[in-house]
């Protein structure tokens, strides 16, 4: 029955059933393993539940809660701060790298791959460097520099001013290697013949960056400010590993919203209020991705 029915179909239609067949593994894996747990989380924000115990209907009391909680207000300028200013900090280095680098005909290969190491690194491994660059003198290499300049020491990471900063600088470092090969790849796609009709014109070098490479660049730059902007919001292991027990102080000035709904879940066990503030965050990516989206791509 089945031999028949498959040769009746046409050639169009046997492909569209087989694209679907090997499609229907990672359709399976996603609904499974990411859609799924987040329309739970929505359902279990509005429970009481202490993961063991009986599950208790609330509505929206842990919303009202979290909203109520001067600590969220913190947490939330924290996560904004680090989106804020890391996203542009790093597109801006990292286009700098890569415009001058894909100028460099020697060793590129191996000075791209450089920048690109710390992005292979694991994130803990890479903070528990940084926490020791910004330890006291004579163990830290940043305020032994500092001393040699003549210099007072800086607290950083003990810093209730500096603390924040200080993890934003591994954060940074973390992903630049990953823009700047985006980068590169969007640079190298640009057409040469837009350059030398510039040239042919008369036009100078910043002239040529401005009306050409920049403009030509905007799908590159709309899509790593919303990879960005996302992976800062979502921050969290650079704090849990440079802050003291990974309590995201000092007096919760770097801590982000993903350690405190860890902190919700694993620390006090307040299933339903952690799911809350994770519905609460996905809400701000969504909205934030999507204006993103909407005021990049909108025409001048």
């Amino acid at each position: 029955m089945f031999v028949s029915f498959w040769n009746k179909l046409s050639i169009n239609q046997k492909l569209a059933i087989t694209a679907w067949l090997f499609l229907a593994v990672p359709i399976v894996f996603y609904v499974c393993i990411r859609f799924y747990p987040t329309f739970e989380a929505f359902y279990v924000s509005t429970l009481k539940w202490n993961l063991l115990g009986a599950k208790k209907y609330i509505g929206l009391r842990n919303y009202e809660k979290i909203f109520a909680d001067e600590d969220f207000w913190l947490v939330l300028l924290n996560t904004f701060k680090y989106a804020g200013l890391g996203v542009p900090i790093s597109l801006f280095i990292a286009f700098c790298v890569a415009y001058f680098l894909n100028e460099i005909t020697r060793w590129h290969d191996f000075i791209r791959a450089l920048y690109f190491i710390p992005f292979l690194t694991t994130a803990v491994a890479m903070a528990w460097v940084w926490k020791w660059f910004y330890q006291p003198m004579p163990i830290g290499y940043f305020n032994f520099f500092l001393n040699y300049l003549g210099i007072a020491q800086q607290p950083f990471l003990k810093s209730v001013t500096q603390g924040l900063y200080a993890i934003m600088a591994p954060a940074v470092w973390a992903g630049l290697g990953f823009q700047v090969v985006i980068f590169i790849a969007g640079i190298r796609a640009i057409p040469r013949s837009y350059y030398e009709a510039a040239e042919i014109d008369g036009a100078g070098r910043w002239q040529i960056l401005r009306e050409i490479t920049l403009p030509s660049l905007k799908p590159t730059v709309i899509f790593l400010t919303v990879v960005s902007t996302i992976g800062f919001l979502r921050i969290f292991d650079q704090v849990y590993s440079m802050t003291t027990n990974g309590d995201g102080g000092p007096l919760n000035t770097t801590k982000p919203i993903v350690l405190m709904i860890y902190e919700f879940a694993f620390d006090e066990f307040k299933i339903g209020r952690a799911s809350a503030l994770t519905v609460i965050l996905f809400v701000i990516l969504l909205v934030i991705s999507m204006f993103q989206l909407w005021l990049m791509r909108k025409k001048p």
